[in-house]
């Protein structure tokens, strides 16, 4: 691949990508307050911080899936193969 091939490439992505800014004063605070409800402190942050990009979560930790859906999160939450389920990938 020639240099300028490449440059394209890179700017083409590079266009596609979007900029997200979150508050981290409240994300962090979400975050704490996760943890009083009996998350793990990186398992609060993963949380907050997919809420506050608006993310859907995927994780291969049953419990925390399940504890994530008892704060009835704004975004879907599960594994990765209820994922693929989800969007009829499998």
């Amino acid at each position: 691949m020639e240099r300028a091939e490449l440059l394209y490439l890179i700017e083409r992505t590079l266009g596609k990508a979007a900029v997200i800014i979150i508050d981290k004063k409240t994300t962090r605070t979400r975050a704490e307050y996760l943890t009083t409800l009996g998350f793990g402190i990186a398992d609060a942050a993963h949380f907050a911080y997919s809420e506050a990009f608006g993310a859907e979560l995927i994780t291969c930790d049953d419990k925390f899936a399940k504890k994530s859906k008892l704060v009835k999160p704004a975004h879907w939450v599960g594994n990765p193969v209820a994922f693929c389920e989800k969007e009829e990938l499998l």
